[in-house]
């Protein structure tokens, strides 16, 4: 996800962040959702890189696509992460 800027990152982190919380029914505040998004964006872009060799960078759809399905792994794995502790 090169191709987007600073700015984008923080929006469509915010953004994929907010949907992740939805589909995983979790209630996060707008700091933790950028957190998540941002953090998802990252995993997802390797994910989609890796297995489909594609780029999301300048594709907001796509963008936000990516970032939020990375997102939502990411609550999934700290959701088994904390029902261990």
């Amino acid at each position: 996800m090169s191709g987007f800027g600073i700015i984008a990152w923080i929006i469509i982190g915010i953004v994929a962040g907010w949907l992740a919380e939805q589909i995983m029914g979790r209630n996060h505040g707008l700091l933790t959702n950028l957190i998540v998004g941002v953090v998802g964006a990252l995993i997802g872009g390797f994910l989609y890189n890796t297995l489909l060799g594609g780029d999301a960078g300048g594709n907001w759809i796509i963008g936000v696509i990516v970032a939020t399905i990375g997102a939502v792994i990411l609550l999934f794995l700290l959701g088994l992460v904390k029902r261990r502790a």
